[in-house]
């Protein structure tokens, strides 16, 4: 499996297993802390419960073993500049890092233990040192990690005591008051450039560099600089001189060239989600932005592959997508992919990569509607082929089957979002993969291997008898793949909302919408997603979950159009769109 942006709902032990090794630069991993107290599940899907059952049932021995099955495979596809960041809690953090870490990378390759201040004390607390703090251990593959240093604004002290001078646009340069450095965090009211006077006299005895500039005598042990570095510092206005000639020459440091201060292992600077936070998606555990932001900024450059195989509410992918990183999303519940996918859909603009989504089972009217070329994409992907990144001129070859390693069969593939395909397609489908490398057709036809596939939903009987008849006659093989021999296809949930005016109150009225469902036989469990001021075709929920599928908006005079989504424990959906006239009264178009 190639790294790429991708969210694959499944049990992450299994599809871990089908990643190539040394392939990803990054993994973090946020899994369920262990506690003595009942479990609550979160998003409450069938895929969720079962992950529960799994590592839950045995207590800490069995969570343990559970969690280090999963963590020797990210250690295989990490490369050897890769590290990983795993995000626990006090229930089992020593027994994460010497059951686990210490043993899988080795104790050599621990490089920190990062302690997240996520909220406040809580004066109802029941423990004697309430607990506000969560851990996470950071591990190397290697010596040769990636590593870019974060840093932080200046602490006051730092700029109280180390910025004291300032310099002003006429040229003039003075120290601040001591009013004015304790007033700073106030308000600033010294126009000009902050600096630092630096010593620059050399720590070891340079005799070559002891010279005088401008009739100010060298330090003891000389000058840290040449007479050419000196002249051209002079030359930036970066020389503070003294007044007397007996004074020493100092060297500014602007604050505004500074980077700040380094970022250390206490991160106290970063709030937890709170009920009123734009971030919220109404994921209990959900991790501030912030926080991915910085472990992605520090582990991993541009074009790197992050991996989160615990995807949860899906600010690692979701922040890593922003940061133009490749990314892996991976959950078994079915609610995390799709609420992820929404939240990704929403950030989407005109740059963005495109990303796919891996079920268990699809919606036919989804696929067959899909986009033309991105349907083509994602089809051969499925089918195991890579795809063909030109549009146009590749004699409509999508893609290419890979063979198997070390044997034969590579083979294009030509992908149709059609029903019913005829004889036509397989007569020009067999002339194009002649042309697109005879040498190729030729190898694959002597070892009677296939010669090419056609991907369609469906096939006629004129294409089956020529297929059948090149086999027979000439002794070519192209296979006829339907979509659902490769990918399970299922019929999406019946969707239905209706309204109720429940008044008008300071010009802004009031509607409740109740959303009702129909799901097919097997079905378990299903949620919703609310869009209220939707603009077709992007869905941008401002309520990513919810269980009931009951929800009251207020309306100012105008035309609104509405848009619900609901998702079944399969990942199919469906959308109602409503569409409203508010004035005075409530019109439903």
């Amino acid at each position: 499996m190639h790294p790429m942006n991708k969210l694959i709902l499944g049990d992450n032990l299994e599809i871990l297993r089908n990643i190539a090794a040394e392939s990803v630069d990054l993994v973090y991993i946020d899994p369920p802390f262990f506690s003595n107290r009942t479990y609550e599940v979160i998003w409450g899907d069938s895929g969720e419960v079962r992950s529960f059952e799994d590592r839950f049932s045995g207590g800490m021995d069995h969570y343990i073993g559970w969690l280090k099955e999963r963590i020797i495979e990210m250690h295989r596809i990490l490369k050897p500049t890769g590290s990983i960041f795993v995000h626990c809690d006090w229930h089992a953090d020593a027994y994460i890092r010497v059951q686990i870490l210490d043993r899988i990378f080795g104790g050599s390759n621990f490089r920190n233990k990062i302690t997240w201040q996520r909220s406040d004390t809580h004066n109802d607390a029941k423990h004697q040192a309430p607990n506000v703090c969560d851990d996470i251990f950071v591990y190397s593959k290697s010596d040769n990690y990636t590593y870019n240093v974060q840093y932080g604004p200046h602490a006051e002290k730092t700029l109280r005591e180390w910025y004291q001078y300032i310099d002003f646009e006429d040229g003039t340069s003075r120290k601040m008051t001591k009013e004015e450095l304790e007033t700073q965090k106030i308000v600033s009211t010294v126009k000009g450039r902050r600096f630092n006077a630096d010593n620059m006299a050399s720590p070891n005895p340079r005799p070559n560099l002891m010279y005088e500039y401008k009739g100010y005598s060298y330090p003891a042990k000389g000058w840290r600089y040449s007479l050419e570095t000196m002249t051209k510092l002079d030359a930036q206005g970066k020389l503070l001189f003294p007044k007397e000639k007996s004074g020493r020459i100092m060297l500014k440091r602007y604050l505004d060239e500074q980077k700040g201060s380094v970022i250390s292992d206490l991160w106290n600077d970063i709030d937890q989600i709170r009920g009123n936070s734009k971030e919220k998606i109404g994921y209990p555990t959900q991790k501030p932005m912030k926080l991915l932001e910085r472990i992605i900024q520090m582990a991993s450059n541009e074009g790197d592959t992050v991996l989160d195989c615990f995807v949860g509410g899906g600010t690692t992918v979701a922040v890593a997508d922003k940061l133009n990183r490749q990314w892996i999303g991976i959950d078994q519940s079915v609610q995390a992919v799709k609420v992820t996918e929404y939240r990704l859909n929403a950030q989407q603009d005109l740059f963005s990569k495109p990303f796919t989504v891996t079920l268990h089972k699809y919606d036919y009217d989804t696929l067959r509607y899909k986009d033309a070329f991105e349907f083509e994409t994602w089809a051969v992907q499925q089918f195991g082929g890579t795809a063909n990144a030109k549009q146009r001129g590749d004699l409509g070859i999508d893609g290419i089957k890979k063979a198997p390693a070390g044997g034969l069969g590579a083979a294009p593939i030509q992908v149709k979002r059609s029903d019913n395909i005829g004889r036509n397609v397989v007569d020009n489908f067999h002339s194009a993969v002649m042309r697109y490398d005879k040498a190729i057709y030729d190898k694959n036809k002597a070892e009677k291997l296939p010669v090419g596939y056609i991907i369609a939903f469906s096939f006629g009987k004129g294409a089956i008898q020529e297929v059948a008849r090149l086999s027979n006659n000439e002794g070519v093989l192209i296979k006829l793949i339907t979509v659902e021999s490769f990918v399970p296809i299922a019929k999406k949930p019946n969707l239905t909302v209706e309204i109720k005016d429940l008044g008008v109150a300071k010009n802004l009225h009031e509607i409740e919408f109740i959303a009702t469902v129909k799901r097919e036989a097997g079905a378990t469990s299903h949620f919703f997603a609310w869009d209220f001021s939707y603009k077709n075709p992007k869905f941008i929920p401002e309520i990513y979950f919810d269980k009931d599928g009951r929800q009251t908006y207020k309306f100012k005079a105008g035309t609104h159009e509405i848009a619900v989504k609901v998702v079944d424990d399969e990942g199919l959906e469906s959308i109602e769109i409503v569409k409203l006239k508010v004035n005075g009264t409530i019109e439903r178009k």
